[in-house]
């Protein structure tokens, strides 16, 4: 009783609109997101919309040369981490998928995606996951939402990713994947936090951008985004690896 009377809490407060309202003690994440691999850069990454703040914190996971998670609805952060570690250890997305549900409890109230280096993709949802939820599976991607507006999303993602432009970067394939969620009508309320996470031959997230809270439009920030940090993107990794090579920063002092 005491779940459904949270759940029923969460709904009332998307209906209204007023996604301040949401319980952030529950940590209820109502969420869509595509999980994708590009075979031809060997680059993972995660785009993910929610109406709950600061969604980038602990929903999306990626490991170079490893795979992408995003684990969602009742988050529990900790299951990126251990699904990476899983497929580190060379297993592939479905059996890492299978050892995490044996080993973590509460796992009824997860959502959760996977795509490892092989292209090898797993989900699962749990029999608690609120409202109306989807999942959509396509080559070397997966997506999933819950409290949608309609079954469709998930779909709309995937189309989207698979009939990306040639030779684009995975961020921007999968910032437009998620705008494709939207499009197809997104989650019941409106959306407030919206991330961007992709990992390429690097130890760090060669992509990591959040908007943390917007009123009314977190993805076209995260677009703004994007399309401001891009062209910096390659001169960021050159700063790490090669500064020599590296242009100045363009600030005063720095010559």
């Amino acid at each position: 009783m005491k779940y459904e009377h949270r759940i029923q809490k969460i709904l009332s407060s998307v209906f209204k609109g007023n996604p301040r309202q949401h319980d952030a003690g529950a940590n209820f994440v109502v969420t869509f997101s595509i999980v994708g691999f590009d075979r031809n850069s060997g680059d993972f990454g995660v785009a993910i919309t929610t109406s709950s703040i600061a969604v980038g914190s602990r929903c999306p996971w990626v490991r170079a040369g490893v795979g992408a998670v995003a684990t969602q609805n009742i988050t529990d952060p900790s299951l990126g981490p251990a699904v990476l570690d899983l497929l580190q250890s060379g297993l592939g997305a479905k059996d890492a998928l299978a050892q995490v549900m044996a080993e973590q409890p509460f796992m009824d109230f997860r959502q959760l995606t996977i795509v490892d280096k092989n292209g090898e993709i797993a989900e699962f949802t749990g029999k608690n996951i609120l409202g109306t939820h989807a999942v959509a599976y396509g080559d070397c991607c997966v997506a999933a939402g819950n409290l949608l507006a309609n079954t469709r999303v998930p779909s709309a993602m995937v189309e989207n990713f698979e009939n990306r432009q040639t030779g684009i970067h995975i961020a921007e394939a999968l910032l437009e994947a998620i705008k494709a969620g939207l499009d197809a009508g997104g989650e019941l309320g409106e959306v407030h936090s919206a991330a961007l996470l992709t990992a390429s031959e690097f130890s760090w997230p060669e992509v990591n951008l959040r908007i943390d809270w917007h009123d009314t439009a977190p993805v076209k920030q995260l677009e703004s985004l994007w399309k401001a940090y891009a062209p910096q993107r390659v001169d960021y990794n050159n700063r790490a690896v090669n500064p020599d090579a590296a242009p100045s920063y363009g600030v005063p002092g720095d010559p």
